[in-house]
């Protein structure tokens, strides 16, 4: 299995595999435009499940949570390309184009795109950048970024409210939100940020309405939420414990037996 991930200040991404594996990162911090070479990559958000497939492209907004596996093809091989916008290369591009836009973008936040033939051709103009990152200049990489701006507003104008949205989120319902997306696997940094909240802030309001610290809470609540399933849906650790958000399956078994006292196995064995 190969992965190569270029350092996070680079704007380009090449993940190649040849087995099922989940995606690392579940909170997406800048817009994302993927291109799916090999295999397929299933996305899941709030909104439901996206499937990209083979030379199609999928658009996400920055600031959301969304979990990602990647499915090599039948010749076990997955491949997929990603340009990363960063906030600082949108504002400068806006600058030089004098594009003002001062409005909240309020569309979809994930988006599957049939590439025009101008973008295909740009996906293949990557690979020098992408196997070659160490001798790519900070100017180079603007430029090609600034190239896929222009392919994507010429593929589709309506997408410059998507793009040029600077906004941050705004303040909202901290306890809704946690009991939505305790599942993620993210810092509580990105928690905070969603939220609408300095991390301080996020802590202060987290313990007043939950009476306990966000880290605990979220171990417990996913500890819970595995012991309703594995006991009343009749689903198995290995099943279900990246969905819940542990990283490992032994971190899993070891964080259960801490609450429970048991393992989930044996928790079975005692409610027979």
């Amino acid at each position: 299995m190969k992965e190569i991930t270029p350092p996070i200040e680079n704007s380009f991404v090449y993940s190649c595999s040849s087995e099922e594996k989940w995606g690392y990162d579940q909170f997406v911090p800048d817009h994302i435009l993927a291109f799916q070479v090999s295999g397929e990559t299933h996305v899941f958000n709030q909104k439901g499940t996206f499937v990209l497939k083979k030379n199609r492209m999928l658009l996400a907004h920055r600031n959301q949570f969304a979990k990602s596996l990647k499915l090599p093809a039948d010749d076990k091989e997955y491949k997929a390309v990603s340009v990363i916008f960063k906030t600082e290369d949108l504002k400068k591009y806006a600058a030089l184009h004098s594009i003002n836009i001062h409005k909240k973008y309020e569309g979809k936040l994930t988006a599957v795109i049939q590439p025009d033939v101008f973008l295909q051709s740009y996906f293949q103009s990557l690979i020098p950048y992408l196997e070659n990152p160490e001798k790519s200049t900070n100017n180079m990489s603007f430029a090609k970024v600034s190239e896929c701006i222009e392919l994507l507003l010429n593929y589709d104008c309506g997408l410059r409210d998507f793009l040029f949205d600077f906004s941050e989120p705004h303040k909202i319902n901290l306890a809704e939100f946690m009991q939505k997306n305790f599942h993620y696997n993210a810092p509580i940094e990105n928690f905070a940020r969603l939220t609408g909240r300095s991390l301080a802030a996020f802590k202060r309001d987290f313990v007043h309405i939950f009476n306990t610290s966000p880290a605990k809470w979220l171990k417990n609540k996913r500890l819970e939420e595995a012991h309703e399933l594995i006991h009343k849906k009749n689903k198995k650790s290995a099943d279900i414990y990246l969905d819940l958000g542990f990283e490992n399956l032994s971190h899993f078994y070891t964080a259960f037996k801490q609450k429970y006292g048991v393992t989930p196995t044996e928790s079975l064995t005692l409610q027979k």
